[in-house]
């Protein structure tokens, strides 16, 4: 099944890679398969992987939910992506395509950790609310997660090796009936350079103050855990009582791996420093190169007098950029503290990694910044947090505006190109999926024939 030429570009940063997103988004955003609702049939069977007709409604609702028409097309589609995910997983198996256990196991314990965060339910809760105990929750969140990891990879595999040129994009764009061009709203042009403050030696001792007193309450007999959802600053704690499960080598920062199997079992350390904080950990278990910890994170906050060091360096580069002395982008490369937009000479980028991004998926405190800027001009330092909930502060570039306006190649080409590209990618999967077919039984309810997947 493919996506109508015309859908293809104005839907394409919604689906971007249809056979993994879609079915990855019921993955990630819905609770684990079997949470909350009762699972009525096997729709699709690829091997031993089966599409449950709920895995199917899920990301059809997701699809509807991101402001997509409904249609019976659109549910063929995303049961094609589904069972084309599968197959995938299943040729993985075949072709002996792996996925570390590290990688999976990190991006469960991450997983768990948001829906433990979003649900605002404790563990008991969404014990009660699943039927199911923690673990048995975590297993099958698991499996998914290896699923979606592998069938990534397999992707990756198919795709990897194909580029487009900018002839084939020009073909592509002029396939496209002009009525039919999508129109986008107001595109800017936005950089930033971060200065992280720098927190003194004074705010980290106080920090390590605090949790030594912590310590000491539990040497004395309070509990950890109760504690932990009291004091600990980290954002699953009020859920988790600070407990990280088990973990194996390389899902923590070096610091905290190397207190992890430093500790003896029930230890509980030294506050410590890691890139997020201060801790205090208990080890609870270790087996093998896998441990089972609980910690206590303390954010060592920077004072006033650290804040106005990081805004004077901002406002003395800011002048320095003002002079010509140096170009914005230049300076983002060499002193920005912001990892995802330095490389990028400081600019925010769309999904597809292009400089225009569009009004409406700005940050929205980026958005309020530029609302009382001119176009050229650069703010003066603005606090902020950063997404590790670091404080900073940052000066903001507001380089360009372009009005709403129908999809063109000179001011779309990244996302023309981006769509064209993926239009490719997808042949090559389906002809992939052509081939691929026959090394493995596939069964579909005849409920969905009118699909013409296998056709």
């Amino acid at each position: 099944m493919k996506m109508r030429l015309q859908e293809r570009i104005s839907k394409f940063i919604l689906t971007s890679s249809l056979v993994v997103t879609l079915a990855a988004a019921h993955a990630q955003e819905a609770p684990p398969a079997g949470a909350g609702f009762v699972v009525d049939k096997i729709v699709a069977k690829v091997d031993n992987y089966i599409v449950l007709k709920s895995d199917l409604e899920g990301a059809y609702q997701n699809y509807i939910t991101s402001g997509n028409p409904s249609s019976e097309e659109a549910k063929c589609n995303i049961l094609n992506s589904l069972i084309i995910n599968k197959l995938m997983v299943a040729k993985a198996e075949i072709d002996s395509v792996l996925v570390t256990d590290v990688e999976v196991d990190q991006n469960t314990q991450q997983r768990m950790a948001v829906i433990l965060q979003n649900s605002g339910n404790s563990p008991e809760q969404l014990e009660k609310i699943y039927g199911k105990t923690l673990d048995e929750i975590t297993v099958e969140l698991r499996e998914q997660i290896r699923e979606q990891l592998l069938g990534r990879e397999m992707q990756n595999r198919i795709t990897k090796d194909i580029t487009i040129t900018p002839s084939e994009i020009k073909r592509f764009f002029n396939r496209i009936p002009e009525d039919s061009l999508p129109f986008y709203s107001s595109d800017v042009e936005v950089a930033q350079i971060v200065k992280t403050a720098k927190i003194s030696n004074a705010q980290k001792e106080e920090a390590k103050r605090r949790l030594s007193e912590i310590r000491d309450r539990v040497l004395k007999g309070e509990d950890f855990g109760e504690l932990a959802v009291k004091y600990s600053e980290e954002p699953a704690a009020q859920q988790s009582g600070g407990d990280l499960g088990y973990v194996g080598r390389g899902a923590m920062v070096p610091a905290f791996e190397a207190m992890a199997f430093k500790l003896k079992k029930g230890e509980i350390s030294q506050p410590f420093e890691s890139p997020f904080g201060f801790h205090i950990m208990q080890l609870l278990d270790r087996r093998g190169n896998e441990y089972h910890s609980r910690h206590i994170l303390i954010f060592a906050t920077p004072s006033e007098e650290d804040m106005k060091v990081a805004e004077r360096y901002l406002d003395s580069l800011r002048h320095k950029i003002l002079k010509d002395s140096i170009k914005f982008d230049e300076a983002a490369k060499l002193y920005s503290d912001d990892k995802n937009t330095k490389d990028r000479g400081g600019f925010f980028t769309d999904a597809d990694g292009g400089k225009k991004v569009s009004i409406k998926e700005i940050d929205p405190v980026v958005y309020f910044a530029i609302d009382t800027m001119k176009v050229g001009h650069i703010s003066a330092p603005i606090k902020y947090r950063t997404d590790d909930q670091k404080d900073a502060s940052r000066i903001i570039y507001f380089k360009t505006k372009l009005a709403p306006h129908q999809a063109n190649l000179v001011d779309d080409w990244h996302r023309i190109q981006a769509a064209a590209l993926a239009e490719k990618k997808d042949k090559a999967l389906d002809k992939w999926f052509l081939k691929a077919r026959g090394d493995v039984f596939i069964n579909i309810d005849p409920l969905y024939k009118g699909c013409g997947i296998l056709n």
